[in-house]
């Protein structure tokens, strides 16, 4: 309750809860639109893509920006206009322009996404205090896990009693609404204060973040290894729906095992929030990632949807503390002056491999069978846990840079 009491916290949660649960609507909404008015699979997944990765090259920019500007709450605020107009756009264009102006749409959807994923969490140090910092992060978590939650069930739910345009307005309400309530956030100063020695062009700043988690061991590791967790991951938005028909099941019932899935993680994340200062965050990075690779080694196994909700929901549990852990190696092995833009880039990273792992996915599926896609990306979480053993244990380019960390560093 000490979190909830901090000024700014409960109107920084709602808000950003609110915001994410909107963009995660978006990749359900945008396929479900797509196929319902073209009925192109193919043109539905590129339009997926689409959104997913503008984020790679304007994350890095949008983060140095931040870590610059005293405007944080007017760039959150627009990040949310900029996709409530694309999403009109796309309203009005699906089934009545070329493809590729759907395409056009979609990116300029998804130009601002890291603001939402990653915008919001690097505003943490600064608006609470370091006693604190480990159960927001946990929350943080929590919020991140609602929304994926919540998201895709609200815009199915829509889309199935009314129609994909309906969850497509639901979007925009979802993301004014949002934009209206970024007026409560706390005004947070740059932390590289203007007229400072050390400001730099944007360009030299994001370069600076891609250096930062480069160079930092630690942080290296923990960024590999969840960024290609997420790509395994994304080999499953396309298995899963297509796995259900194997057990006698609708397509639609994978939404099942989404929830089941965050459910899990959202219970883990809140509680590890008191006990993560006793481990270092980038081995809980990878021990998670190991732990939800060995279940997900089993979903092929069950018989049932029961079963497979049960074992969905053990694997939530075990990945459920990766996500603060991996907050808490961006804050705990980076300066606060780098916290925007190494929080962006890092999630314009992992919003990439997410998009390229879905694309994977359903080549994939064609190829080998639902079950074995699955067993596939069971075995890439291990792979990515290997490979961010071997960042871990690769020298720092320089070590002095652990000596520079936040103040919010942990023993």
């Amino acid at each position: 309750m000490r979190l909830l009491g901090a000024p700014g916290m409960p109107a920084y949660y709602l808000t950003a809860t609110l915001a994410r649960t909107g963009a995660e609507m978006v990749g359900f909404a945008l396929v479900l639109l797509v196929l319902e008015r073209t009925g192109d699979p193919a043109l539905a997944g590129l339009a997926g893509a689409a959104f997913a990765f503008p984020g790679i090259v304007s994350g890095p920019l949008l983060g140095a920006w931040l870590d610059r500007t005293a405007y944080r709450r007017t760039a959150l605020a627009a990040s949310q206009i900029v996709l409530a107009t694309a999403m009109v756009c796309l309203l009005a264009a699906v089934g009545r322009a070329p493809g590729w102006v759907v395409l056009v749409l979609a990116g300029a959807a998804g130009v601002m996404l890291p603001m939402v994923s990653a915008g919001f969490t690097s505003m943490l140090p600064s608006i609470v205090a370091p006693s604190l910092l480990t159960r927001a992060n946990a929350a943080e978590a929590a919020s991140f896990g609602s929304a994926t939650m919540a998201g895709p069930a609200a815009a199915a739910t829509v889309a199935a009693l009314v129609s994909a345009e309906a969850a497509v307005l639901l979007i925009v309400a979802t993301a004014l609404v949002s934009a209206v309530a970024v007026v409560a956030l706390p005004v947070v100063p740059p932390v590289v204060p203007t007229g400072s020695g050390e400001r730099s062009s944007v360009v030299a700043a994001a370069v600076d973040g891609l250096r930062h988690l480069a160079r930092v061991a630690p942080l290296r590791s923990s960024t590999v290894a969840s960024t290609l967790s997420l790509g395994a991951t994304g080999l499953l938005l396309v298995a899963l729906p297509l796995h259900m028909r194997t057990l006698g099941e609708e397509s639609a019932t994978s939404g099942y095992l989404w929830t089941a899935m965050e459910a899990g993680s959202v219970l883990t994340a809140l509680l590890f929030g008191r006990w993560q200062h006793r481990w270092r965050p980038e081995r809980t990075v990878l021990a998670t990632i190991v732990a939800y690779g060995v279940v997900m080694a089993a979903w092929p196994l069950a018989g049932n949807l029961a079963t497979l909700i049960v074992l969905v929901a053990v694997a939530g549990l075990l990945y459920g503390p990766m996500m603060p852990a991996m907050f808490g190696a961006r804050q705990q092995y980076s300066p606060l002056d780098l916290q925007g833009r190494v929080g962006t880039t890092a999630a314009s990273l992992r919003m990439g491999v997410l998009a390229l792992g879905q694309a994977a996915g359903g080549q994939l599926v064609l190829h080998l069978g639902t079950g074995t896609v699955v067993l596939v990306a069971a075995c890439a979480q291990v792979a990515a846990a290997l490979v961010g053993v071997l960042a871990l244990r690769a020298p720092s380019v320089d070590n002095d840079v652990l000596a520079v960390v936040s103040p919010n560093k942990q023993p």
